[in-house]
């Protein structure tokens, strides 16, 4: 595969319109902005470094790491889903990343053969790094584009909950680019041994966001 077929393949793969319904979902952000721990541009930044650094986002980026070295092993990327899913913090963290994976690997299919990709109830971040592993396509570009989609979703949901506006969430964009690109470096050289964290706000928004009525998001 070339530079720029890889590129352009996990463009599609990570696209806003490659059907995995990341719209659907704020990762607590909505319940954090309904607390106003989340009220501006300043705090939003805040909100998504932490969680880039210490929370779930970081053991994702470890698991789609793993799982991409791993990527010919079915019985590895099995363990890594049934880990992904216990280390869910809550029960609409766990659908999230769930219906997720699922809907991914039923679009990602079109670029390979049948009973080729992992599971459906496989989580998001282990089958988008099963499945780049297997297309060959360079750990640490998939795991900065991960990332970074991450981050634009998190801007997406703000922008619909009128944290900040689009010159807002541009400005965010440009600035967390260093910390896209260091946790995308780090994480590329991770192990198991590496996942944790202590974004412990991030996680009871996740868990409290389920009695949140009403609301925009499914989590």
């Amino acid at each position: 595969m070339t530079d720029t077929t890889a590129l352009i393949r996990l463009m599609s793969w990570l696209s806003p319109v490659f059907p995995t319904g990341g719209f659907a979902y704020s990762a607590g952000l909505e319940k954090a902005v309904a607390d106003n721990a989340v009220t501006d541009t300043r705090s939003l930044e805040g909100w998504i470094v932490a969680t880039l650094a210490h929370g779930a986002p970081w053991n994702d980026a470890v698991l789609l790491a793993v799982a991409h070295r791993s990527a010919a092993d079915p019985s590895a990327i099995a363990e890594f889903a049934d880990l992904s899913r216990a280390l869910s913090v809550s029960a609409e963290r766990r659908t999230e990343t769930v219906d997720q994976g699922a809907a991914f690997l039923d679009a990602a299919a079109h670029w390979f053969g049948a009973g080729a990709l992992p599971q459906r109830d496989t989580p998001l971040p282990v089958a988008i790094g099963a499945t780049a592993g297997l297309a060959g396509i360079e750990a640490k570009a998939v795991l900065a584009a991960f990332l970074n989609t991450l981050v634009t979703n998190q801007l997406q949901c703000a922008i619909r909950l009128t944290v900040t506006g689009q010159a807002g969430a541009a400005q965010i964009l440009a600035s967390l680019e260093p910390s896209v690109a260091a946790t995308a470096r780090r994480a590329a050289a991770a192990t198991l041994d590496e996942l944790g964290g202590s974004a412990f706000g991030a996680d009871i928004a996740s868990m409290t966001h389920e009695t949140l009525e009403p609301r925009l998001f499914l989590s």
